[in-house]
């Protein structure tokens, strides 16, 4: 009778669990569903370390509230030669560290072997600081090969266009440096600076521009290719190999193509104004997401001077350029109060209809702030992505927590559609706190 009487009891409870434990799960089906397409990012501590330095203001509050939320990839963090702060650059093990973190666009910086195939390095001859090839058979055929007898490191010069796809795939990847006072090519390959590491280049595996593109559509990310110029001191030319510029910016395009990528998920990027022009013309698909890498900084553009602006930004509009990508610096300026505000040239920029995206974050050492000195002249000096924190009255950038300062003007004043940076957990962190997807 009592055991009868404890199980007419339980059945109540019984059947709230049962029903309880059916609306939990499928509560998780629903909600690992509406993130099917979203795959996680692990930002890991480094922006809640910059947030922390931050001071107390709203930009610090905002950010803190996000620390426990889940954070998703996101087309505003692009992932600048994969995560190259801590990672060999343009190595799968580095575009992977970057997608984890978020990267939801990843670059590959294209460049060209011997016998024509495209591969990802960020220049044509920088084999010698970011691989191993010095120390292997292929260094005779460099450009300019390692010396033993006569140790020359500030003239070596090792080109991907002076070995062939097979030779290239035989090298390791390696943090990009090399030392400057080196007498043996051991030490050559040391270098790197006290504020990277060198903890994840025990591998380091070389990617073609056809292995990039098969790796960032496993792991769902989009694409954002840089052709690179030519280096004029190099043994091979493109005109050797390819014929014309026009046919190795068409080669480029030609391997998304084949791989079945949609021109809507490839950003394809160029210093050279006429590669964009030449797929405006040819490839009009591609070209509507082509980004003009603005380069004009080394020809004495004015970020505050939009006389200095040739093309302007209305003639680059008027010739199909859609999206225009300078470095940090060229779109802010530094107000006497010390506000952090749009360039001229961003301004111009807005108003002439192109959409901005910039480069790179987190590729300089500004724990001790911005500034560099000043120079013969007197004249304020700071960090190359900085420059624009020169103003006499007051230093805005102290520390390297005043990167998300930054980020926040480029993301909110500014309206930049996506930033590039080094380590992209950085800006993914900021993304997703500010619902930018």
């Amino acid at each position: 009778m009592r055991t009868t009487k404890i199980l007419v009891n339980l059945i109540p409870l019984l059947l709230v669990g049962f029903f309880s434990n059916a609306a939990v799960s499928e509560a998780n089906r629903e909600f690992n569903k509406s993130f099917k397409f979203k795959p996680t990012a692990q930002v890991g501590a480094r922006p809640q370390f910059l947030i922390d330095g931050l001071p107390n203001g709203k930009l610090k509050r905002t950010l803190q509230r996000c620390e426990n939320r889940r954070f998703v990839k996101t087309d505003f963090s692009i992932g600048h030669r994969g995560a190259p702060a801590q990672f060999p650059e343009h190595t799968k093990e580095s575009y992977q560290a970057a997608a984890t973190m978020g990267a939801g666009i990843l670059e590959c910086d294209v460049t060209f072997t011997s016998d024509g195939e495209l591969v990802c390095r960020h220049d044509q001859c920088d084999l010698h600081t970011t691989t191993n090839i010095i120390t292997t058979d292929l260094n005779n055929q460099c450009t300019v090969p390692w010396n033993a007898d006569a140790p020359n490191p500030g003239s070596v010069k090792c080109c991907a266009s002076d070995i062939t796809l097979a030779q290239f795939k035989t090298l390791q990847g390696k943090m990009d440096s090399f030392d400057p006072n080196a007498t043996t090519a051991e030490e050559f390959l040391g270098g790197v600076a006290d504020w990277r590491t060198e903890y994840y280049d025990s591998r380091g595996q070389l990617m073609t521009h056809k292995e990039s593109i098969a790796l960032f559509k496993k792991l769902g990310r989009k694409f954002t290719p840089e052709l690179k110029g030519p280096d004029r001191d190099a043994n091979l030319q493109i005109e050797d190999v390819f014929g014309s510029q026009e046919n190795y910016a068409q080669k480029m395009i030609d391997e998304y193509r084949e791989a079945g990528v949609s021109p809507r998920k490839v950003f394809p990027q160029s210093f050279n104004l006429n590669d964009i022009l030449y797929w405006i013309e040819n490839e009009p698909r591609f070209a509507k997401q082509a980004v003009f890498l603005d380069g004009r900084y080394a020809t004495g553009i004015d970020p505050n001077n939009a006389e200095t602006f040739s093309p302007s930004m209305e003639e680059l509009v008027s010739q199909g350029v859609e999206i225009i990508a300078p470095p940090i610096f060229m779109l802010l300026a530094v107000e006497d109060n010390g506000d952090i505000v749009p360039s001229v040239y961003a301004k111009e920029a807005k108003a002439a209809g192109l959409e901005i995206i910039t480069w790179s974050l987190e590729r300089s050492d500004i724990r001790q702030g911005s500034r560099t000195g000043v120079d013969g002249n007197g004249n304020i000096t700071a960090d190359f992505y900085y420059q624009f924190d020169v103003n006499p009255e007051i230093q805005t950038v102290n520390n390297d927590s005043d990167m998300y300062t930054v980020v926040d003007v480029l993301a909110q004043d500014v309206g930049v559609i996506g930033i590039f940076s080094d380590w992209p957990a950085t800006v993914t962190y900021y993304a997703n706190c500010m619902n930018l997807r």
